[in-house]
C-alpha cells in the first residue's frame, strides 16, 4: 500500500464494495443467493473474503520467476520461498478483512429478523484457509514455471480466475444445481466449492452453505496433487529459467 491514500483501508474498502455489488445484482435483481433467513449481505461477504484470498495467492504466486527475475539472478536462495512469502504476506489482508466480517456477523446476530446458526463447523475455519492458501500456491507455482516460456499465460491468469470464480459458488449457492444432477456433480468437482460451501456453513448456517465430505476429500486429494505437481515442477525450471526468462 505504498503511496496510497487511503493506505491498508483499501482492505476493507475492496471486499466490502464487492459484497454490496454481488450483494443488490446477484442477491436482490437475479436472486441467485438462496440463503433463507439468513442476511444475503453476509452470505456473499463470507464467499468474497474466501475467494479473494486464494485469487491473490495464486495471482501472487503467478508471476515469481518473471517479476523477480532481477534479484533472482544474482543472488542464491531457495527460490521456493519467493512463492511461499507471497502466500504468507496475503494473510495480512486477510485477517483484516475476516475481522471486518465478524463485526457484521455479530451486528446481524442482534436483529431479530435474521436467523444466523453459527456452528462448530466454523472451527474448521482455519484448516479451509490453509487449503486455500496450499491451493492458491500451487495453481500459482504451476503457472509461474509455465511463463518462463510462454508469457501469454501472464494475460490469460486475471481472467482465467475470474471464470474460476463463476465457476465456485462466490455469486449463487449450490442449490441452483441441485435440479440438474449433471451440473451438480461438476460443480462439486470443483476443489473450491466445498471449502466455500463449509465455511458459510459454520458461520452461518444450514440454509447458507452444506457439507459434502466425499466432495471435501476430493478438494484436499486434488490440492495436494497440485500443490505437489507445482513444486517438482517449479524445482526443474528453477535450474535454467535464467535461460529462457
Amino acid at each position: 500500500y505504498k503511496q496510497t491514500i487511503l493506505g491498508p483501508a483499501w482492505a476493507v474498502i475492496q471486499p466490502l464494495l464487492t459484497t454490496i455489488v454481488f450483494t443488490f445484482i446477484f442477491g436482490n435483481v437475479a436472486g441467485l443467493a438462496n440463503c433463507g433467513a439468513v442476511p444475503t449481505f453476509l452470505f456473499y461477504m463470507c464467499g468474497n473474503i474466501a475467494w479473494q484470498f486464494f485469487a491473490r495467492c495464486l495471482n501472487g504466486t503467478a508471476n515469481t520467476f518473471v517479476a523477480n527475475r532481477g534479484i533472482l539472478g544474482k543472488v542464491y536462495f531457495p527460490r521456493i520461498c519467493m512463492p511461499i512469502s507471497s502466500t504468507i504476506s496475503q494473510l495480512i489482508s486477510f485477517g483484516i478483512q475476516s475481522a471486518m466480517f465478524l463485526i457484521f456477523l455479530v451486528i446481524y446476530l442482534f436483529v431479530p429478523e435474521y436467523q444466523i446458526g453459527i456452528n462448530w463447523y466454523a472451527l474448521m475455519a482455519p484448516v479451509l484457509v490453509v487449503q486455500m492458501a496450499l491451493l492458491g500456491t500451487g495453481c500459482g507455482i504451476i503457472i509461474s514455471s509455465l511463463t518462463t516460456k510462454y508469457r501469454d499465460l501472464q494475460f490469460l491468469v486475471s481472467f482465467g480466475v475470474s471464470l474460476w470464480m463463476y465457476g465456485t459458488p462466490v455469486a449463487y449457492s449450490m442449490d441452483l444445481f441441485k435440479s440438474t444432477a449433471a451440473l451438480h456433480i461438476i460443480a462439486r468437482a470443483n476443489p473450491m466449492s466445498p471449502i466455500i460451501e463449509m465455511m458459510r456453513y459454520g458461520f452461518l448456517g444450514g440454509e447458507a452453505g452444506s457439507i459434502d465430505w466425499l466432495s471435501y476429500g476430493w478438494s484436499w486429494l486434488l490440492t495436494l496433487a497440485i500443490l505437489f505437481f507445482g513444486v517438482v515442477l517449479f524445482n526443474k525450471v528453477e535450474r535454467t529459467f535464467m535461460d529462457t526468462v
